[in-house]
């Protein structure tokens, strides 16, 4: 033990251990960088993958989706031969048809038979209802051609009865989309300036946004898988404008485009258009109230002067009366 305490107290053998120390430490960091590996390409080769197991559950989703909506379609089998044998897509159907469809949130091929359907037979039935009722229940004093012209009239109101239907539904989807957009907008850039992507976004904002209009949601939730299937991302931001059919909609599209095209900030595009969405909300609130004294002057009229004059005068009636 003395002389192991002697071997290394001597300054050759100190000498000798630093020099073998400073050799290691020397060759060490000549060759760790030769060693470590690169943490980019290994985020970025992550991120490829990740995304193409979206994509890959996201198409395994949309062809599940495409099952159930064929075995669905097996029902209206009877329609669609129909509406093929009397050449209806034809006659009756154009691009617009189709459009105003997927506005109303009817986007399955079996929507299309049903509504072109229903235009065929909703006017023959009405027009034989009204055949029935004025020739044979009410039996009216009327010239023949005036009972005929009331017939077609009706054939002719069934015969559009199912766009206004499908319009009805385009406002009432257009009305919850627009009053949930601007909420919409700050949670979306909210997530987008914590550094989520887009995808993430999408799908997070549709979460919270469905209890407040589940139709925003829905636009959000197919938005987010067009994204990871199709090839072109701007053909889903266009899709997702088209099924809405909102301007509002539209610019947030267009600077969507914009910041995938040309690397945009897109947190402050986004900023700017949620204030404007909201400018617009209140403006509209306003307009409806300014237009609220107007619309109750009938009412009071009708309903609270007479009330009002017969509380006012009636004690008084009633005192000349007993006299």
């Amino acid at each position: 033990m003395g002389d192991f305490l002697e071997m290394i107290a001597q300054p050759q053998f100190l000498i000798a251990l630093l020099s073998a120390v400073a050799v290691f430490a020397t060759i060490l960091t000549v060759a760790m960088p030769m060693f470590a590996q690169n943490e980019l390409q290994s985020r970025m080769k992550s991120v490829v993958t990740e995304r193409e197991k979206i994509r890959q559950r996201e198409r395994e989703r949309l062809a599940a989706e495409q099952k159930r909506n064929s075995l669905r379609n097996q029902d209206t089998g009877l329609l669609r031969d129909i509406v093929e044998r009397m050449n209806l897509r034809k006659a009756l159907a154009d691009e617009k048809t189709f459009i105003n469809l997927k506005m109303a949130g009817y986007r399955q091929q079996k929507h299309i038979y049903i509504f072109l359907f229903f235009r065929v037979a909703v006017p023959i039935f009405l027009f034989l209802a009204a055949l029935v009722y004025v020739f044979v229940i009410a039996q009216a004093d009327r010239p023949f051609a005036m009972n005929l012209l009331i017939c077609m009239g009706t054939a002719y109101a069934g015969f559009y009865a199912p766009n206004v239907i499908v319009k009805n539904q385009i406002s009432k989807r257009q009305l919850s989309i627009r009053r949930a957009w601007p909420d919409a907008l700050d949670l979306m850039l909210i997530c987008v300036e914590s550094g989520m992507s887009l995808e993430a976004a999408l799908k997070r904002v549709a979460i919270e946004v469905g209890v407040q209009s589940p139709q925003l949601a829905e636009e959000f939730v197919l938005t987010n898988a067009e994204l990871s299937y199709l090839q072109e991302r701007r053909q889903a931001y266009e899709n997702l404008a088209l099924r809405t059919g909102l301007e509002q909609v539209k610019a947030v599209t267009m600077a969507l485009i914009q910041a995938e095209r040309y690397g945009t900030p897109l947190g402050s595009a986004l900023r700017v258009l949620a204030q404007e969405s909201r400018d617009m909300r209140m403006a509209e609130a306003e307009k409806k109230a300014a237009a609220l004294p107007p619309k109750l002057t009938v009412p009071m009229i009708v309903f609270f002067l007479p009330v009002l004059f017969a509380v006012i005068i009636g004690p008084a009636i009633i005192k000349i009366s007993s006299r």
